[in-house]
């Protein structure tokens, strides 16, 4: 039984190899049609005036050289002055400037929550307006009521 089962697996091996599918990658006795579509001209057409092919230039790999990139500073933003304005208008122009990080207090030192910002005026500001500050520097905006 062993004899049979070898005789039969050296047979089937021979009769692939001679039909040309043993090889691996499956070009044993055949050309691929990409080979026979560039093949080199003849000297028949070259000497008709086609210039004779030429093979593709392997190009050297380029290495990227490491950027030492030195971290920006970031863009400084002018204050702008809001004393006198309403707390409102104040806030608005704060934000209008990229100056989004806003804190509030009663200028009177009694804690009082300003709920109506329309009701309250700045009266001293922190930083300075005029400074150059960073986008995520907090502004503090000292309010009292009107009429106060």
């Amino acid at each position: 039984m062993r004899c049979t089962i070898i005789t039969a697996g050296l047979l089937a091996a021979a009769v692939l190899t001679a039909c040309g599918t043993a090889d691996p990658a499956g070009s044993a006795g055949s050309a691929k049609p990409s080979e026979s579509a560039t093949a080199a001209p003849t000297t028949a057409s070259r000497a008709a005036g086609t210039p004779r092919p030429t093979p593709p230039t392997a190009q050297p790999p380029t290495t990227a050289k490491p950027t030492t990139a030195k971290p920006r500073a970031p863009q400084l933003i002018r204050v702008p002055r809001v004393v006198g304005h309403n707390h409102q208008t104040a806030q608005n122009e704060m934000q209008a400037a990229g100056l989004h990080m806003l804190r509030e207090k009663d200028a009177t030192g009694r804690g009082r929550l300003l709920l109506w910002d329309r009701n309250w005026v700045v009266v001293r500001q922190s930083p300075a307006p005029g400074e150059r500050v960073a986008p995520d520097t907090t502004i503090t905006l000292y309010s009292k009521k009107i009429g106060e």
